[in-house]
């Protein structure tokens, strides 16, 4: 019976019903977009840095953990040194690194060694850079700049030849040869930061430990633990605007709501008096106007999950270098938070229809 007066009435006021739960699934949306866009590209960051294969992470002297790289003070000379003084280490690779626009990070690498490294890379077209004005791009840049192995790419104020294309994940989306870098920026002899792969990853912590002692002024880091410390620092940072947004997006779904269940009861308020003239209780009451209100909001969760992943693919087609992960958890908070503005919106409308007298309900025109 309640459930088909419940029904009824919804379908009965189309248009309210649809604003109410478009603007739901908006407020849905807005949570699960804007923690999706600070997750995908935190992640994603921190895939392209585990994907370099290295143990141990050496950063600038002036650098902090979530810190982009602007600069290159560590000697080159340091990681012949790590090597020949700690026979743990297999391989020590200096990069340099210019953290530029478009979220992206310009990086100089040798390429013979960097590759060694990282176990590799997959070409889809072209190959590996040859002379000091080559460049290499992974795909979903060369997709977003629209270039493709033999085309210009204006970089550093200077113009590079894109040699090859290659598969996403591997440190950097760009990268130019070190000596180039260094000399365009003023860095020679120097790196940005220098990964340290180990023969026995078990031996990390002992192996931090020694090169702290030879390079005291010089963060030195496990690379997981890095990875920990800067998402944590990152995530400080981003979440006071995060929490805003989602803050901003359930204030928006508890107003829409609480218009739309208290334009309700005044249209129905001869239908209330009637039920309560028939002996309806006021939880009666209440218990009508809160499941019409959970049953539009259970509509407008379903149609922000949908929209969503609509939008999501927009704008990763529209903008390749912005990653977008929407998890499991977030779809479980998002619903939650709707959840809780939709029935507190409805409360102060459902509990004045229950307290309203039933005589003048039943006069009323």
């Amino acid at each position: 019976m309640i459930g088909r007066m419940v029904i009824s009435s919804i379908a009965h006021r189309p248009v309210r019903t649809g604003l109410c739960i478009l603007a739901i699934a908006v407020e849905v949306t807005m949570i699960l977009l804007i923690v999706g866009l600070a997750d995908g590209l935190l992640e994603e960051s921190q895939g392209r840095t585990r994907s370099v294969g290295a143990d141990i992470l050496i950063r600038p002297s002036s650098s902090g953990v979530a810190m982009g790289l602007t600069t290159a003070d560590i000697p080159e000379g340091i990681a012949r040194v790590l090597v020949e003084k700690n026979p743990e280490i297999a391989m020590a690779v200096g990069t340099t690194v210019y953290s530029g626009g478009d979220l992206q990070t310009i990086t100089g690498v040798d390429w013979e060694r960097f590759t060694e490294m990282c176990g590799g890379v997959r070409y889809a077209e072209g190959g590996p850079m040859r002379g000091p004005g080559d460049a290499i791009v992974d795909e979903v840049y060369a997709r977003y700049k629209k270039v493709a192995a033999g085309d210009t790419l204006k970089l550093l104020n200077r113009e590079f030849r894109v040699v090859g294309v290659v598969e996403p994940g591997k440190m950097s989306r760009v990268f130019i040869p070190i000596e180039t870098m260094q000399e365009l920026m003023g860095w020679q002899g120097n790196y940005s930061q220098v990964f340290v792969r180990l023969r026995d990853p078990e031996q990390t912590a002992q192996v931090v430990e020694k090169i702290q002692a030879l390079l005291p002024g010089y963060p030195v880091y496990p690379i997981e633990e890095f990875l920990t410390l800067a998402a944590a620092d990152i995530q400080e940072v981003s979440r006071q605007f995060t929490d805003a947004i989602v803050g901003i997006a359930v204030i928006i779904g508890f107003i829409v709501v609480l218009l739309s269940m208290y334009t309700s009861v005044i249209e129905r308020t001869r239908e209330i008096g009637i039920l309560k003239s028939l002996g309806a209780s006021k939880g009666y009451i209440v218990g009508i106007l809160l499941r019409e209100a959970l049953l539009l909001c259970a509509a407008g969760i379903l149609a922000g999950f949908g929209l969503s992943y609509l939008v999501r693919s927009i704008v990763i087609g529209r903008f390749p270098l912005l990653s977008v992960l929407i998890s499991a958890d977030w779809l479980v908070i998002s619903a939650v938070l709707a959840v809780m503005g939709a029935t507190l919106g409805s409360l102060y409308p459902a509990i004045r229809a229950a307290r309203q007298d039933t005589i003048q309900s039943l006069t009323y025109d």
